[in-house]
């Protein structure tokens, strides 16, 4: 079984992901966490987020694991400082190198073989276009930044809401417009408004879903 959980940033998809995967007993694994951990690698290494061939030989050279919210990459885990705002500008870049995209999709399906619930940006539409369970989550803009404002808070980190603000519509307007892989729903995904609902709640339209269609 695969269920795919789509949505721009702080729309909700791994916090409702994680519990989904819990709910019915599958692995979670988190997609935009490849992309920031080979981000995060980039940066470490001096490698210039606009050199797409070298991003690309190291998305392709790269063995992550991932386990939940947690990355390896080459055996070392990234996860502490994986959401660093260091890595803010250089990520929607690296994240639309078609190169990166391709090999990351790849470790993606091989990562599903035993089912999973992934969450991402284009898990419907790309990664596994044929998933039984499409879900796109959509989330009002002040929405999506008290969100984002509660994660670093959450993570102890100083929140300026006005630059995130910036960010979320940044990022959000860079993926619905890129070339490559796009931030859409797949034609035949269920749509969920999240802004009235709590986690719970949404936790449960998809188990629900899932249930009745399995």
């Amino acid at each position: 079984m695969i269920i795919a959980i789509d949505g721009g940033v702080a729309s909700g998809k791994s916090a409702v992901g994680r519990r989904v995967a819990e709910r019915l007993g599958l692995p979670f694994i988190d997609s935009g966490l490849m992309y920031r951990a080979i981000t995060r690698l980039a940066a470490e290494r001096g490698i210039d987020p606009r050199d797409s061939d070298a991003v690309t030989s190291l998305a392709e050279s790269t063995v992550i694991r991932m386990e939940g919210e947690r990355v390896w990459a080459d055996g070392t885990e990234l996860t502490d400082g994986i959401y660093d705002t260091d890595y803010a500008d250089a990520l929607p870049v690296i994240s639309a190198i078609p190169g990166v995209r391709k090999a990351l999709v790849e470790d993606q399906r091989k990562m599903a073989r035993s089912g999973v619930v992934m969450a991402g940006r284009d898990i419907g539409t790309v990664v596994f276009p044929d998933a039984e369970f499409k879900f796109f989550l959509i989330a009002s803009l002040d929405e999506k930044v008290r969100r984002r404002a509660a994660q670093y808070e959450r993570r102890g980190e100083r929140v300026d809401e006005d630059a995130m603000r910036k960010e979320v519509e940044l990022r959000d307007r860079v993926d619905s417009n890129r070339p490559i892989a796009p931030l859409k729903p797949a034609p035949d995904a269920i749509i969920i408004d999240t802004d009235h609902l709590d986690l719970d709640e949404v936790v449960e339209r998809i188990a629900s879903r899932v249930r009745a269609g399995a």
